[in-house]
């Protein structure tokens, strides 16, 4: 197997992590695309003995400590951007890294470590230094739109004991529109399919023409929403998920406050 077609499958994933850690979708797969032209000049730099995702989280994190390739929050272009570089300011890189190779990528803290050349205690005291500095940032109205009650039930709770506070719950797209229109949340987690048959993501675009909202997409085939074709969500939660996964895209997407713009 030659080591574009050993790659091509982790790709998605890593452009999901890519955007969590830029905050940015543009940026994210630009990062992407430089670490794929440098594998391409230079293959020697790739660690073909190891697990091959591992490597590709390995090569990757040590180019973005490395090289500023605009990087959204450091521009200042606007308003969103500058509280971006703000909440930025108050997190150490490398724990923003253990953080989510772990809690969203779902890599073993031993793996982490390798990723990051660090020792394993030192990955532990990082991913704890995150966690503590994201939830005291962040609390927020949250708008669920999700039609399977029990998985509502699940995020209500998670996101309550994030200290949130859930708005309402919508099994529909006008269900959603209604809840938004009553009071705009500050945070969007939303379903794909409905129960009435409507889309979670024409619910999320019309609120998002009104005004601008985190959002976070729920789907069982993320790879059908990364397929670089067409304007993609920056956070999407897996299912079926783990409530640690929820609890690190949740504080990322409120952490960079960015605008939220969902695939069409």
């Amino acid at each position: 197997m030659s080591l574009a077609e050993s790659i091509g499958p982790h790709l998605p994933l890593l452009r999901r992590f890519a955007r969590a850690l830029t905050g940015d979708q543009h940026s994210g797969d630009a990062y992407v695309a430089a670490l794929l032209e440098t594998i391409v000049a230079d293959p020697g730099m790739f660690d073909h003995s190891a697990d091959i995702r591992v490597s590709l989280y390995r090569s990757f994190c040590k180019l973005w400590e490395s090289v500023a390739i605009g990087r959204q929050y450091n521009r200042g272009l606007s308003e969103w951007e500058t509280a971006a570089g703000r909440h930025l300011g108050s997190i150490e890189p490398r724990a923003r890294e253990a953080f989510l190779l772990l809690a969203v990528e779902g890599f073993a803290t031993s793996q982490v470590a390798l990723i990051l050349d660090q020792s394993v205690p030192h990955v532990q005291k990082l991913i704890d230094d995150a966690s503590q500095t994201l939830a005291s940032q962040v609390a927020t109205d949250v708008l669920i739109i999700e039609d399977e009650p029990i998985i509502a039930l699940d995020l209500e709770a998670l996101m309550e004991s994030l200290g949130h506070r859930v708005t309402g719950v919508a099994r529909t797209e006008s269900d959603a529109l209604y809840l938004a229109s009553t009071k705009p949340p500050g945070l969007v987690l939303a379903d794909i399919q409905l129960a009435d048959g409507s889309s979670g993501i024409d619910a999320v675009n019309k609120m998002l023409a009104t005004f601008e909202v985190p959002v976070i997409f729920i789907t069982a085939f993320p790879e059908r929403l990364l397929t670089g074709e067409r304007p993609e969500p920056a956070f999407l939660i897996t299912k079926p998920f783990v409530p640690e996964m929820v609890k690190a895209i949740v504080s990322q997407a409120l952490f960079f406050d960015a605008k939220a713009r969902a695939a069409a």
